[in-house]
């Protein structure tokens, strides 16, 4: 029957259309997608009926065949039963029942909430690749047997040129001179806490100056020979030193007969001398090749190692590793070592393609850096362990030949047969002053004065 309207009068006379509104069926209307999805033969399961996919037949066969436990446990001691229990709970795992009526839910995939949150990453240092300073050192001495630099705690850069010892402050980079003597200066270093400052002569000699006054403390006389003193290294109040004919001296600076103890296992020159951090151990190397390492306490070289190929002057100790030596080797060798000073073992060698002249480890991170001859000139930092390059500083136009460190360990000091000093800075960044070039030649109206 068809659905018509019908119609109805109001009071009015008013004939209104009146719908025949019955309850529509929808039984017919449920879309598809509306339907509960037919579950797969992998979930089905029933309260009564097991689950013969989920039920481990094994397992089942093992608890219908085992005896009862009132008809087992009869004079089992408990030791047996501490162990029947153990073995239960192991090859079981907790589970009793025989038969299964669901499978275990499935693991839930793993959502992005759940990942380890991400580390920061580490913001890349920019390393200047042009000196912030570069000065000229005229008739600075070239010699591979010398150490001419050396960069104190209080922030001032001692430099040997010629028969003059010049003092550049890092901070004020203002520079004055310190003192003229007669002979050729061959080493300077400063002690810790830069109260004194030892100057080598090349008549056997070592000065002792008080940077404050300008002023000679005392003479420290070597041996009978005239020659020079390439090495200088403090520790605390010992000053070591080391000569031409590969003679070391310790020196107690306190006392009036200051040599203490002596070393001359080495049949050539001493080209670098270097105290670990604890003061324990002495590291030298020479003209011989060779690089010993010495205990404090004997009179014998802890290890004699001979795997370089030629003189040894780079020696460095590892700030955070005690027992860490790095050694670099000269033109016919062209390498860096590093040793356990403990066993004399070389742990690391690395092939750098050119003589190293100096090395020097970073304070604050795990790197190194080091100094070049031919046929780039350059300063590299390297990455500890993996020894990876991270920069090259080229600028010098011949081999550098001294290598110096600011107190901070931000900045570097080189030297070179160019006759020009540069100081890079390699951990902080680089300030928006332009490189400047200023002379060490002092005279009577720029002594004292500014770095111009």
């Amino acid at each position: 029957m068809d659905a018509s309207p019908s119609f109805s009068t109001n009071g009015n006379n008013n004939t209104i259309p009146v719908m025949d509104l019955q309850k529509p069926d929808f039984s017919n209307l449920v879309h598809h997608w509306c339907r509960p999805a037919r579950a797969s033969s992998h979930d089905y399961a029933d309260r009564f009926i097991p689950n013969r996919a989920a039920t481990n037949m094994d397992l089942a066969q093992g608890l219908l065949t085992i005896p009862r436990k009132e008809d087992s446990m009869v004079g089992i001691s408990p030791s047996r039963e501490a162990y029947r229990k153990l073995l239960v709970d192991t090859l079981l795992q907790g589970r009793t029942r025989i038969f299964k009526f669901r499978n275990q839910p499935r693991t839930p995939k793993r959502s992005f909430l759940d990942l380890p949150p991400a580390q920061p990453i580490k913001k890349q240092r920019r390393i200047p690749h042009h000196p912030e300073e570069s000065l000229d050192v005229q008739d600075i001495i070239c010699n591979r047997q010398l150490n001419l630099l050396d960069w104190g705690s209080n922030n001032i850069l001692a430099v040997a040129v010629n028969d003059t010892v010049y003092l550049w402050n890092a901070t004020t980079k203002s520079v004055s001179e310190l003192v003229t003597v007669d002979d050729p200066i061959t080493s300077v270093s400063w002690d810790l806490d830069c109260r004194r400052i030892a100057i080598g002569l090349n008549n056997s000699h070592v000065q002792l100056y008080d940077p404050a006054t300008n002023k000679m403390i005392r003479t420290l006389q070597g041996n009978d020979q005239d020659v020079l003193v390439g090495s200088l290294a403090w520790n605390n109040y010992l000053l070591t030193t080391g000569s031409a004919d590969g003679l070391i001296i310790n020196n107690d600076v306190r006392i009036r007969s200051p040599i203490v103890s002596t070393y001359d296992n080495h049949s050539d020159g001493i080209c670098g001398l270097k105290w670990s951090p604890s003061g324990q151990y002495l590291a030298s190397g020479g003209a011989d090749k060779l690089v010993h390492i010495w205990d404090i306490s004997k009179s014998d070289p802890l290890h004699r190692i001979n795997d370089h190929t030629a003189s040894v002057r780079a020696l460095a100790w590892c700030p955070f590793q005690s027992n860490l030596l790095a050694s670099g080797g000269g033109k016919t060798d062209e390498s860096i070592k590093f040793w356990n000073a403990s066993t004399g073992a070389c742990l690391k060698s690395v092939n750098t393609g050119s003589e190293v002249s100096g090395l020097l480890w970073n304070k604050s991170e795990r790197e190194l850096v080091s100094s070049h001859g031919r046929t780039k000139n350059q300063l590299v930092l390297w990455k500890y362990p993996s020894m990876a390059k991270m920069a090259e500083l080229i600028d010098h136009l011949s081999p550098v030949l001294y290598l110096a460190q600011s107190p901070d360990g931000c900045q570097l000091a080189s030297a070179s047969k160019d006759e020009t000093l540069k100081i890079w800075r390699t951990s902080k960044k680089l300030t928006n002053k332009t490189t400047s070039r200023t002379s060490f030649v002092v005279g009577p109206c720029n002594m004292y004065s500014s770095i111009r």
